[in-house]
């Protein structure tokens, strides 16, 4: 999932944010102009998150932002692979054992990723995590041993997992004794949902958040008009493929060209194949999609680049999500 320490911005791609410089007033410009633009920057979940808010209360805006925060940090806390103490970090400890105690949020961000396991057949996978710790491409130099991918790939680990209830609480238990999960695929996105859900708590009706490349645009952009999202070119970190224009919608995208190592000649990206046990090949180089809610704009992006938008074309239906963009 996202490292528990300081490190660059190194989600699966980076989409610049359009605040209203590119679009026209759709309502007068007077009645928006007492609406002021708080912005605030931090570091959570191993990356730059920005919160944007429009509201005319300059001390409501900051509270709510710092209730946004509070969430994506809370999500951080409890579902990242890095952190021993963590719901994720628990259940990779003794969950093949016995059953581990999670959160209800927790539950809920595995049930989701298993409900897109199941529609791509496991293109998409959260229980993941022991082919993502063993190709590790933040620190690699040359890809691992054959045999040790050959014993990952196909295993369809989401199997395995198993959510249930013991005394009311939710638990979590894995068939397999060699499987972790990883919801770095997901759980940002539910963070981000959650840090949305915080800022309306508050009254806020026009925000957007930026969470390591997950995107939720929340009402308006300054002009009165839905946020413009440009979509960064794989080829030129300079250049746009194109923009998407969004309002109480989710963003997502997915790339090869932020993580990744090369090995005589061949770039070996974080993207991982289940059914490889290794970085996918496909012609893309990135995919981008909008959704009702981030979590599944997380996912999708990720099951569209794995997958190709054909294949992931029922998957993506289903769950609500729209491909905007590939490249």
């Amino acid at each position: 999932m996202w490292p528990d320490r300081d490190l660059p911005p190194s989600r699966r791609t980076f989409l610049s944010l359009g605040l209203g410089l590119f679009v026209v007033a759709a309502v007068p410009f007077a009645a928006r102009r007492r609406a002021r633009l708080v912005r605030r920057t931090t570091l959570v979940m191993g990356s730059t998150c920005d919160i944007v808010v429009l509201d005319p209360r300059v001390e409501r805006a900051e509270a709510a932002i710092d209730a946004a925060f509070a969430e994506l940090a809370r999500v951080d806390r409890t579902m990242s692979r890095f952190k021993a103490t963590s719901d994720v970090g628990r259940a990779n400890l003794g969950a093949h054992a016995a059953p581990v105690l999670i959160g209800a949020d927790t539950a809920a961000v595995i049930a989701r990723g298993l409900s897109w396991a199941r529609a791509t057949d496991g293109a998409f996978d959260p229980a993941i995590g022991k082919v993502v710790e063993l190709w590790d491409v933040a620190h690699r130099y040359e890809p691992p041993p054959a045999p040790a991918v050959r014993r990952l790939a196909g295993r369809q680990f989401h199997r395995a997992i198993e959510v249930g209830t013991e005394r009311g609480e939710p638990v979590v238990h894995f068939g397999a004794s060699d499987m972790h999960l990883d919801l770095g695929g997901i759980a940002a996105g539910w963070g981000v949902d959650r840090a949305v859900e915080a800022l309306r708590t508050h009254g806020i009706r026009d925000a957007l958040v930026n969470a390591s490349g997950d995107i939720y645009a929340l009402g308006r952009n300054e002009a009165g008009d839905p946020w413009r999202i440009g979509v960064r070119s794989p080829a030129d970190p300079g250049a746009l493929v194109g923009t998407v224009e969004v309002s109480d919608a989710a963003v997502a995208t997915s790339g090869d060209y932020e993580q990744y190592f090369r090995y005589r000649g061949t770039c070996y990206h974080h993207l991982m194949d289940p059914g490889t046990a290794a970085p996918a090949r496909t012609d893309l180089h990135s995919t981008t999609v909008v959704a009702e809610r981030c979590v599944d704009a997380d996912a999708g992006s990720t099951a569209a680049f794995v997958m190709g938008a054909e294949r992931a074309a029922a998957a993506l239906a289903a769950h609500g999500v729209r491909l905007v963009s590939s490249a």
